[in-house]
């Protein structure tokens, strides 16, 4: 068989190219799971965020939020009045107590409770809606004069702009992954072929076409391609998961299989198909740039 006239698998090459590709694969994989967790964080702060305010109505100086309840009722019915809203309603304190949880940890005692917090109002606009913060504010300074209106597009654009600069950051560095691992296979296989010059030259007075030599070495970068993908992509998913372990035990809604769709991690697990194809192509057209030049 052409395998054993040309033995790609006993070059030194062989060794050392899987595993430098198995690395290559476990970075890309990283480097790809990663852009889609920042992809998918960004969409779910747009969902969750987008046209909602949150009013703070601070203590006084007398140690009071407000004058009376009234107060807050008055200021719940003029929002709830205000153009361009859709509702608003009081954030009670089991909500806020699970706002503080992630900071404060579970053990909030009903001492913590009892600290000046503000008093909050989740306000959610219409559909497609722009609310005017400074009328709002305005309004509500007249029934209480420290209160506050907090836009949350504000530092959502801030969060998401920040997201966006380390997902182009993510996909410099997976270009040049794919660049140096390229580079690197052209060089294994031309000190390939410089190995079996003599063999080479051999099938040509035999009558091999530059193509079926290109075909022995393609065959070769598939077979390094797919060892080297298989434990670079078994790599990755491990050091993902435990990330994702890591993860939940912080905060469960961090959890990688909650954040990414099949889909997702399908393109993640891809990663190393990817890496096969290149490791193939590069081999092949490699070889016959290289017979070309020479016949």
């Amino acid at each position: 068989m052409a395998i054993d006239i040309l033995p790609l698998t006993r070059d030194p090459a062989s060794k050392y190219v899987p595993w430098f590709i198995a690395f290559m694969v476990w970075l890309a994989t990283v480097i790809v799971a990663g852009v889609l967790i920042l992809s998918s964080f960004a969409d779910r702060w747009r969902a969750d965020l987008k046209g909602n305010l949150t009013v703070q109505v601070p203590e006084t100086k007398t140690g009071k939020f407000f004058q009376s309840e009234t107060d807050l009722k008055s200021v719940l019915a003029l929002i709830k009045s205000f153009p361009g809203v859709e509702s608003a309603k009081e954030i009670s304190s089991s909500e806020i107590k699970d706002l503080l949880t992630p900071w404060l940890g579970h053990n909030i005692t009903s001492e913590t409770m009892l600290l000046p917090l503000p008093r909050l109002i989740s306000v959610k606009a219409k559909p497609n809606t722009k609310i005017n913060l400074e009328n709002l504010r305005a309004e509500l300074k007249k029934v209480i004069p420290d209160i506050q209106v907090d836009d949350h597009q504000i530092w959502l654009d801030k969060l998401v702009s920040l997201t966006a600069i380390l997902e182009g950051i993510a996909l410099i560095i997976l270009l040049l992954v794919i660049t140096v691992s390229v580079t690197t296979i052209i060089f294994a296989t031309r000190t390939s072929l410089k190995i079996h010059g003599n063999l080479v030259d051999l099938l040509h007075l035999m009558g091999a076409q530059d193509r079926y030599i290109a075909a022995r070495f393609k065959r070769y970068g598939i077979y390094i391609g797919l060892k080297g993908s298989l434990i670079g992509t078994c790599m990755g998913l491990a050091t993902l998961f435990i990330l994702s372990f890591i993860s939940y035990k912080i905060d469960q809604q961090l959890s990688l299989p909650l954040t990414l769709s099949l889909l997702q991690w399908a393109l993640i697990i891809s990663t190393g198909l990817f890496a096969i194809a290149i490791t193939t192509i590069t081999a092949w057209i490699t070889v016959i740039r290289i017979l070309g030049r020479i016949m």
